[in-house]
């Protein structure tokens, strides 16, 4: 039986489990701990120990340096993908045709296909009612975040507002390859329909016969999509940026993907294509506080479900205080590990993942913050308590009934979240995602007369005489008049 050995720098390498020793590659580094992968009838079988670290013995060097991610090396990938984006630009839906013939092995006959013209797509009535109260509960949460519209009167006679309004086309990105995400097109579609965006391009990989995932085109019709583009990858994200004979140009463009549709969002925000991005993203997520009180069994689980999602996944146990049962969190992480479908690419996630050990609930939160994760789950006692306290983070999950399998589906909270720690300063997609904010000012005569001087006096300073005057002559001919009808 062959065995595969993965360090810690998620190097795949042969291992002969009869061998005495690991190999030096391997063993030379500092700290290791392998995973061990054994292919056959055991496929999935993996002797998890993550790597750890106690707070209280690290530098605050050594701290700050557990916050970096795998690394992504961008600078080949953008030399990959920029001759993909100005291709597309170029030629249009016959390059998207051959990018996806050559990266998806799928013949398209017809790149985008109008929503309206698709038949209702059959579902089981068990997966058909999944998909109901996800969007039930996904479109309350977004619609309560509406804002209501404010005058405001600073001083007699100025009013000022803030009104909404809708991007007129955006492009959303469902992905596909290894899994299929129609929960994606709920997240994004959603808001986008109830924003009031009035072109709404759906880009999602083929299936290999040419058609589109059944559950996505669900969820694109029930939402108000008006059109699904047949392509994935950095083809998908430049032909709506760009816009193509078949494609709508798009204004903005959301949702998670690969390294190359990262790429390529990042390449055609900075081009003519003049477009804008939700927010820069990477490699799924969690970091998971625990308490004696957790069970381990549910642990395990909720690391293991963002370890699933890819190689380059990160996940991070912090335990809490006294009392974990480490070792029965590690055996769960391997038994439960076996049994996945995708358990080849959670170990592999696993190999840079690690564990930190805090003295209390305080230090495990400072170290949550600095790290910024995308999911933050506290399986603590009374967990509640704790929420004041959380600065960075795209969802938080609370509690020991509140697994984050229940975000990415169903709860009504979007799912399309900051990565990479970009939870210092972005959060997830919302409604205000999908609109833009417009501010309107109104002046009475009194409110001119109010108001005026002091900007005159400003635009004086500032040496900006037309400005002054546009206030001046305005307030001269107030005054003119006001005398006139004195005499």
């Amino acid at each position: 039986m062959e065995t595969k050995l993965v360090c810690l720098d998620r190097t795949i390498l042969p291992f002969n489990s009869s061998q005495s020793r690991l190999p030096a590659f391997c063993s030379s580094k500092p700290n290791f701990r392998p995973w061990i992968l054994s292919s056959g009838s055991m496929s999935n079988r993996v002797n998890c120990a993550l790597k750890s670290y106690k707070l209280s013995e690290l530098s605050v060097l050594e701290v700050d340096n557990l916050k970096a991610r795998p690394r992504i090396d961008f600078s080949s990938i953008f030399g990959v993908v920029q001759p993909i984006v100005d291709d597309v630009r170029t030629r249009g839906d016959d390059a998207v045709k051959e990018y996806t013939a050559k990266f998806d092995k799928v013949i398209l006959d017809q790149v985008v296909e109008n929503v309206a013209d698709l038949p209702n797509p059959e579902l089981d009535p068990r997966i058909k009612e999944a998909f109901d109260v996800a969007y039930n509960n996904i479109y309350a949460f977004h619609a309560a975040q509406k804002s209501e519209e404010r005058n405001v009167e600073n001083m007699k006679g100025v009013r000022c507002k803030r009104v909404a309004r809708s991007i007129g086309s955006v492009g959303l990105y469902v992905p596909g390859g290894t899994a299929v995400l129609p929960s994606t097109a709920l997240m994004l579609s959603i808001p986008a329909k109830i924003a009031g965006c009035k072109t709404v391009v759906l880009a999602t990989p083929p299936s290999q016969d040419g058609s589109i995932c059944k559950e996505v085109l669900y969820c694109a019709k029930k939402a108000g999509v008006t059109h699904i583009l047949k392509a994935g990858g950095a083809q998908a994200i430049s032909a709506m940026a760009w816009g193509t004979s078949s494609c709508p140009k798009v204004e903005k463009i959301f949702g998670p993907g690969n390294q190359y549709v990262t790429a390529a969002k990042m390449i055609l925000q900075n081009s003519e294509a003049m477009i804008s991005i939700d927010m820069p993203a990477g490699p799924s997520e969690v970091l998971v506080i625990a308490d004696k009180y957790a069970n381990p069994v549910h642990v395990a689980a909720d690391l293991l479900s963002q370890a699933e999602h890819g190689p380059d996944s990160q996940v991070v146990l912090v335990v809490a205080g006294d009392g974990v049962n480490l070792s029965a969190i590690e055996d769960e992480i391997s038994k439960q590990c076996q049994s996945l479908p995708r358990g080849e690419f959670a170990a592999k996630a696993l190999s840079h993942s690690f564990t930190v050990f805090a003295r209390d609930m305080l230090e495990a939160i400072s170290f949550s913050n600095l790290y910024a994760p995308e999911h933050l789950i506290i399986n603590v006692k009374d967990a509640e308590k704790w929420e004041s306290f959380i600065e960075n983070a795209g969802s938080v999950f609370m509690g020991q009934w509140t697994p984050e399998s229940v975000g990415d589906y169903a709860s009504g909270t979007n799912h399309v979240l900051p990565t990479y720690g970009y939870a210092r300063m972005y959060g997830g997609v919302s409604l205000d995602s999908f609109q833009k904010y417009i501010t309107v000012q109104s002046l009475t005569e009194d409110g001119l007369r109010n108001l005026g001087p002091y900007v005159a006096a400003m635009a004086e300073v500032e040496g900006l005489e037309a400005h002054k005057q546009a206030v001046t002559l305005r307030l001269q001919d107030i005054e003119a008049r006001l005398g006139s009808n004195v005499r």
